[in-house]
């Protein structure tokens, strides 16, 4: 069956847990030391939805993959620009799904009105280099050991995109909830 992508929900928390949970246990990835509970992801999944998208990815009825947005910064001037984030099955990686998971969060930004993505990644990381490349972000810099776990230290390499050309006097942007009430949010295909 082909991939269906769509707003995830709390009932989504389960699926999204067991897909990071073993990230976190197993590798550093992510700079989490234990994973979270299906109910702090159920929060963070509510928490998230207030205002940026969580996509979810579905196969065969089965979640297989998760993005979403966050804050980059909380200053107002940073308001334009989010932090993204995809995490997929490990046995379904480099079947295109955190692209197309990507290519729809971001067409979900472009609607709200957000202009920059960012991306931190845990170094090395060869496949989460080569997906966020593709997807045009760019290298800015690395956090030399800024992360220690599983016994080493461990760099951060930060990534950014552009989502759409700059305005001279950019709209604040577009809370999620806000833009589900206007016809662009129909054209996007996220239920």
């Amino acid at each position: 069956m082909e991939p269906f992508i769509r707003l995830a929900t709390e009932a989504d928390a389960s699926a999204c847990q067991a897909i990071y949970a073993p990230i976190v246990r197993e590798s550093a990835t992510s700079f989490e030391i234990d994973p979270p509970t299906v109910a702090e992801m159920a929060q963070r999944i509510t928490k998230t939805l207030t205002r940026w998208p969580w996509l979810v990815c579905e196969q065969s009825a089965e979640v297989v993959g998760y993005a979403y947005a966050s804050p980059h910064r909380e200053r107002a001037a940073y308001q334009w620009a989010v932090d993204v984030s995809v995490y997929v099955h490990d046995q379904r990686r480099g079947q295109g799904i955190g692209r197309a998971l990507y290519t729809a969060l971001f067409a979900a930004l472009r609607a709200q009105g957000y202009y920059h993505v960012l991306a931190g990644i845990a170094l090395p990381n060869p496949g989460s280099v080569a997906l966020h490349e593709a997807m045009g972000l760019v290298p800015l810099g690395v956090y030399r050991q800024v992360g220690y776990k599983l016994g080493a230290w461990h760099d951060v390499g930060w990534w950014q995109g552009a989502l759409q050309p700059l305005p001279a006097h950019p709209q604040p942007p577009l809370a999620l909830a806000t833009l589900q009430q206007h016809a662009t949010w129909d054209a996007l295909g996220l239920r």
